[in-house]
């Protein structure tokens, strides 16, 4: 049994922590604003960081953006003024490199393990223990770990050192914002050169270029539910990250440059809190058409 700590119990915390009970772990959780609906029979609640890390040994936190894990990691009674030697700590965080990079030095200074282990999926899969995590750090420190990540996980891959979660991470969600924008571009085609939209979604669930993201995104959109599984905001973050990486790297990203200019539309316009996938209304303006049903 590994004594685990989760700092925050949002959208993914809630679930994770379900899981890593479940998996017979000995679970603490702390949030900044008490969520006792959040907290999973035979987890304990801790009043602050400090109390829910110093007896851990495993650190897990899955935040929102920078500024949330720049609060929780460095701030004042953060995570790097309270936590052992002994510890192992796992960011699931989707941030930027720098920041992720920041943080590994940091705790690697004070002789404290830690791995960029951010994760595809939302509160669905994060409920289910159904995530797919992507691992960056030392290889014997993932082993070591490696059966907490497994509670909240349908797979985990090692990807190498550290830093190679983090850049996976956003290589992965450059594939759903093209996948997104390529689905809401085909879809405000189809209905502006008059053809039905359902029979259109029926073949693309079929052919070869078919995705889950494709079927179960393009069915919602019939139904004008943009319910948020993943946050246009969130996107529009993402779509940052992965523009401050290429820049960095010297790639070139022209499909997400793009993406992120519709994205940057749909924020001013006010679809932030919507799904991702809100970015179809903008081209269905754009295009004079309504893609729902």
């Amino acid at each position: 049994m590994t004594r685990v700590s989760i700092l925050g119990t949002g959208t993914m915390g809630a679930g994770m922590a379900t899981n890593i009970v479940a998996a017979g772990h000995d679970l603490t959780v702390w949030n900044r604003t008490p969520r006792p609906e959040a907290v999973p029979s035979g987890a304990k609640t801790a009043t602050s960081i400090l109390n829910a890390v110093k007896d851990s040994d495993v650190v897990m936190y899955c935040l929102s953006d920078d500024s949330a894990v720049e609060q929780v990691a460095f701030g004042p009674g953060g995570v790097l003024q309270t936590v052992g030697k002994d510890t192992v700590v796992i960011d699931l965080s989707t941030i930027s490199v720098d920041l992720s990079r920041r943080e590994r030095d940091a705790y690697e200074r004070q002789g404290v393990r830690f791995l960029d282990a951010p994760v595809f999926g939302s509160k669905a899969e994060a409920a289910g223990g159904g995530l797919w995590t992507v691992v960056g750090g030392e290889h014997d420190v993932f082993d070591h770990v490696r059966p907490v990540l497994e509670a909240i996980s349908e797979s985990v891959h090692y990807m190498g050192p550290g830093g190679s979660g983090i850049r996976m991470k956003l290589v992965g969600n450059l594939l759903v914002a093209a996948q997104l924008l390529s689905l809401a571009e085909a879809m405000s085609l189809a209905a502006a050169s008059g053809l039905d939209l359902d029979k259109m979604l029926e073949v693309v669930a079929v052919t070869d270029f078919r995705t889950p993201i494709y079927s179960g995104v393009g069915a919602a959109i019939r139904q004008d539910d943009f319910t948020p599984s993943f946050a246009l905001k969130l996107m529009h973050k993402d779509a940052g990250l992965i523009r401050q990486l290429s820049t960095e790297v010297g790639a070139s990203i022209p499909g997400t440059e793009t993406a992120a200019d519709i994205l940057d539309e749909a924020l001013e316009k006010g679809l932030g809190d919507l799904n991702a996938s809100a970015l179809a209304r903008i081209l269905a303006q754009r295009a004079g058409v309504n893609l729902h049903a």
